[in-house]
């Protein structure tokens, strides 16, 4: 790979990891008939953003690398959409936090997709 620098090193993959994190921890509080629904959706967005993160880096080439950093955020846009959706069916929790944080890796995704070179 010609880049010197490994997916985990990326601040973007670094902060999408702790939102899985905060992910699985705020889902684990949401009721047990959410568990197939809920709570399984939003997990799965979440841990799609490192992962399409990595694997971008990891096939070496810019426009691979744009384009996973593109799905990346479209599993972000989900996610945000299933956190907006808690607290209206009246889960309670600290949703603020979780949006907060998936707001700060969307702003780090942008950046990481404007400032791709388009080839």
């Amino acid at each position: 790979m010609s880049h010197s620098r490994s997916y985990r090193d990326l601040i973007a993959w670094q902060k999408a990891m702790e939102l899985v994190v905060s992910v699985y921890r705020m889902t684990g509080a949401l009721p047990d008939e959410e568990r197939f629904g809920l709570t399984s959706q939003m997990r799965r967005c979440a841990v799609s953003i490192p992962s399409n993160i990595a694997e971008g880096r990891g096939r070496g080439d810019n426009r691979d690398f744009t384009g996973f950093l593109t799905v990346a955020r479209g599993s972000l846009m989900e996610l945000a959409t299933q956190i907006d959706i808690c607290p209206r069916l009246g889960y309670t929790g600290v949703w603020e936090s979780l949006m907060d944080g998936a707001d700060e890796v969307r702003r780090i995704l942008q950046g990481l997709i404007q400032s791709r070179p388009a080839r």
